[in-house]
């Protein structure tokens, strides 16, 4: 035990100080995510999509510009469960919105703002508590803006 704590909190700190001091050459290599079209409610909405576990993983980390309010960005998961986002590096305040496979919202968050401190994610990890197979994210304000409700629906259009 006596050298198994030590080496568990080095190892957790160096890896706080990987996700921190990422090289420029990774936090600005280009994703190109495919893009598509959904329908939230009356709203039709531009979408770039993160599907695969890489895209998933990186999503919207070291972006500095913001979507349009028009536009957003879609995580498809294989299956419906319990998905967190961890707002570590990201660059501004988003609003996120989980969808059951069946379309239906299940969950919200408006003005979710990103990690101010890496070694406190309790503050910047949002979780539904109810399962979802999509999750879209986009700029403050898209909530309000598209003018998404409870009772809102996700069409896929093209995805």
């Amino acid at each position: 035990m006596a050298v198994l704590i030590p080496a568990a909190l080095v190892t957790f700190f160096i890896g706080i100080a990987g996700l921190i001091f990422v090289p420029d050459e990774i936090k600005n290599k280009p994703l190109d995510f495919d893009r598509g079209t959904i329908k939230i409610g009356n709203s039709v909405i531009n979408v770039e999509i993160a599907e695969s576990d890489a895209e998933r993983q990186r999503w919207l980390m070291f972006r500095n510009e913001e979507f349009p309010l028009n536009s957003a960005m879609i995580l498809v998961y294989p299956k419906s469960d319990l998905y967190a986002l961890w707002l570590l590096n990201i660059q501004y305040n988003l609003d996120i919105l989980w969808f059951n496979e069946k379309g239906k919202l299940v969950y919200y968050i408006e003005d979710a703002k990103p990690c101010e401190n890496p070694l406190d994610p309790q503050n910047c990890t949002f979780k539904t508590t109810i399962p979802a197979k999509y999750i879209v994210v986009s700029t403050e304000g898209f909530i309000k803006r598209n003018n998404i409700t409870n009772t809102s629906i996700l069409t896929t259009i093209s995805i």
